[in-house]
């Protein structure tokens, strides 16, 4: 690879790591939302499916960036890219925290209470998001890779669905059953949501499974890789 292509997959890598970070930050910002889309009238034990955060929109980007990330620059480069993202969100829980605790001004057009209810208890959920992310996000790249080593680089969608699919339950369960445990969420939504959730991020792997398959081609075009081979940028 020349010092120029070298350069470019670097950019890349960052940009695509920048896409990772503000996806997971914002998913933590905006979680207490939540929104019914209803293909299907069908109630799930109390809940509609689908009733879900609005937190769940932009997860699922993670999980194809970090599937691309691992395709192409290999394992080691994709746990970066987790780490990177634990502690953005954590500082991003650090400012939101500092901001809950200063007094608002009278003209403030953003009331204490306001502030309050939206971001007060964000520092319990990005406690529970990134709890449920970390073992989640490390499960999808340990599958990958062993599907990845399995089928000698082939069947894309295999390791990407297959990893994607498991991945997504335990960040599903571990996070509502921690907001559940810590009064956020009534437990007894606990099932609904968490078929609704579960259901929703398998529809969307499924779904994004064209574009992983589309960033690979490219990645490939681009930089002449062969199947199963990985751009080392250290």
């Amino acid at each position: 690879m020349t010092p120029k292509d070298k350069l470019l997959a670097q950019r890349i890598y960052m940009l695509l790591a920048a896409l990772f970070i503000t996806s997971l930050v914002v998913s933590n910002l905006i979680f207490k939302k939540f929104f019914y889309w209803h293909p299907f009238d069908v109630e799930i034990f109390g809940t509609k499916l689908f009733e879900i955060s609005v937190g769940i929109l932009p997860y699922p980007i993670t999980f194809l960036i970090t599937d691309l990330i691992s395709e192409i620059y290999g394992k080691k480069k994709a746990n970066q890219v987790v780490v990177t993202g634990i502690f953005a969100s954590f500082f991003s829980m650090l400012i939101v925290y500092v901001a809950n605790i200063v007094p608002a001004t009278e003209w403030s057009p953003v009331k204490d209470a306001m502030y309050t209810t939206v971001f007060g208890s964000t520092a319990i959920a990005v406690l529970a998001s990134m709890m449920a992310y970390l073992f989640a996000q490390f499960i999808d790249i340990q599958i990958y890779h062993f599907w990845k080593r399995l089928t000698k680089g082939k069947h894309l969608w295999l390791r990407n669905n297959f990893s994607t699919f498991l991945s997504q339950f335990v960040d599903t369960f571990t996070v509502l059953f921690l907001l559940c445990s810590f009064g956020e969420i009534e437990w007894n939504l606990f099932a609904g949501l968490l078929i609704a959730g579960f259901l929703f991020k398998v529809m969307i792997a499924a779904i994004d499974t064209p574009f992983l398959y589309l960033g690979v081609w490219l990645f490939r075009k681009r930089f002449n890789l062969k199947v199963n081979e990985e751009i080392a940028i250290d």
